[in-house]
C-alpha cells in the first residue's frame, strides 16, 4: 500500500491536463498540459503576456480555468481547494503582506491559518536562514523591498509545502539575498518539493531548473529537461546557450502566429 502511494504521489503532485483560460474572448492559456515531480524544479520561460502567471495563479486557485483540469499534490484545485491549498505554497511577484504586523507576527499568523502547533521552532529557523532574525520585531512597512520578498518566502515555506509557486522570486534582493533564495529552493527540492519558477532571468534557470517549459503566445512551445533543450544548439554551455534557444523558439512562434493573422 505504502509503495503504491509514492508512485501515486510522484505522478501526482503537480498535474496539469489540457489547462485552457479564456478573458472574454481573450485566450491567455490555450490546452495546456504538464507535470513536475517531486525533487523537481520547472522553469516557465516566456515574454510578457505569455500565459505564465495566469498558470501559476490558476494552480492556486486564484483565478479558476475555463477549462481542463489542474491538481496538487493529488487533490482537484477546483473540487478540493482547501485540500489543495494546503500543499501549497505561493509567493507572488508583488507580495502583499501587512504593513502593520511585525515580521513574526506574519508567521504566526500564518501559523493559525495552517492550523499548525509548535511553530515556533520552525519559525525561528526561517528567520536564520533568510536573516530575519534581527527584523523579527520589525512592522513591515519598514522593511525594504528584499526583506519583505523573504517574509513571503519564509510564511510560504512554514506549512512545508510539498509544492512551491514562484512568481519572480528574486526581485528586490541584493546578490547575497538571491544566493541564499536559490539554496533554499534547492534544499526544498532536494527535500522532495514539486517547484515551479516562473520568470525573465535566463540565469536563474541556468543555476536551479531540472526541467523547462517555454510559453509564447498560451502555448507550449517546448518542455523538457534542461539538457534536452540545451542539445538543440548542440552545446552543453548553458551561459548562452538557453538564450539562444528561448529566442529561436519564441521567434519562431511569433512567425507562425503572423502568418496565420494574414
Amino acid at each position: 500500500m505504502s509503495a503504491k502511494r509514492n508512485v501515486l504521489d510522484k505522478e501526482q503532485m503537480i498535474t496539469v491536463t489540457n489547462f485552457s483560460k479564456q478573458y472574454k474572448g481573450f485566450t491567455a492559456v490555450k490546452d495546456l498540459s504538464f507535470s513536475v515531480e517531486p525533487g523537481q524544479i520547472l522553469g516557465l520561460l516566456g515574454p510578457n503576456g505569455a500565459g505564465k502567471t495566469t498558470t501559476l495563479r490558476t494552480l492556486c486557485g486564484i483565478i479558476p480555468p475555463s477549462s481542463g483540469s489542474l491538481s496538487v499534490a493529488g487533490h482537484n484545485v477546483v473540487q478540493s481547494p482547501i485540500a489543495a491549498k494546503a500543499n501549497l505554497g505561493y509567493i507572488p511577484d508583488d507580495p502583499r503582506l501587512f504593513d502593520t504586523m511585525t515580521v513574526w507576527e506574519h508567521l504566526a499568523f500564518t501559523a493559525a491559518a495552517y492550523k499548525l502547533a509548535d511553530f515556533e521552532k520552525d519559525a525561528e529557523a526561517l528567520l536564520a536562514s533568510f536573516e530575519l532574525t534581527h527584523k523579527r520585531n520589525t512592522v513591515v512597512h519598514d522593511l525594504s523591498r528584499g526583506m519583505r520578498q523573504k517574509v513571503a518566502i519564509a510564511c510560504a515555506f512554514l506549512h512545508n509545502p510539498k509544492v512551491i509557486l514562484f512568481d519572480e522570486p528574486l526581485t528586490g534582493l541584493d546578490p547575497q539575498g538571491i544566493r541564499r533564495i536559490q539554496q533554499a529552493i534547492r534544499e526544498r527540492a532536494q527535500a522532495g518539493a514539486s517547484i515551479i519558477i516562473s520568470s525573465h532571468l535566463l540565469s536563474l534557470f541556468e543555476n536551479l531548473c531540472t526541467h523547462i517549459m517555454v510559453l509564447n503566445l498560451g502555448e507550449c512551445r517546448r518542455f523538457g529537461t534542461m539538457e534536452d533543450l540545451l542539445s538543440e544548439v548542440g552545446t552543453t554551455d548553458s551561459t548562452s546557450a538557453l538564450e539562444e534557444v528561448y529566442f529561436a523558439i519564441t521567434q519562431a512562434s511569433d512567425d507562425t502566429a503572423d502568418k496565420v493573422a494574414v
